[in-house]
């Protein structure tokens, strides 16, 4: 059984190609600290539903390379996805904060 990619790596995803759409797949995947496939795989899923589109465009060393371009359908869900994220990352901090204080009343 495939192991769906997470909410989270879509989101990084998403962010990485809105602020640079030219990186190869090893290069997300690099920046990302996900694997090659889990790249590839998201990308094929976000273009199947319609989040980004392809362009082919020629790098400065005579290759053919793909820009991946967020479509409007891919900024609202980038959108949706970072108030999804900064929701549960506050909800960590104030877990966290929660911890310290007992910890620190303890002592």
């Amino acid at each position: 059984m495939v192991k769906p990619i997470s909410e989270d790596v879509h989101f990084r995803v998403l962010r990485v190609l809105n602020d640079r759409p030219g990186l190869s797949q090893r290069e997300i995947a690099q920046e990302l600290g996900v694997s090659l496939g889990a790249v590839n795989y998201c990308l094929r899923a976000l273009v199947e539903k319609g989040q980004i589109k392809v362009q082919n465009f020629r790098a400065s060393d005579n290759k053919l390379r793909y820009a991946y371009i967020l479509t409007p359908r891919g900024m609202a869900q980038k959108a949706q996805l970072t108030g999804a994220f900064l929701k549960r990352k506050v909800a960590e901090y104030e877990a966290l904060k929660a911890e310290i204080e007992a910890v620190k009343s303890e002592m």
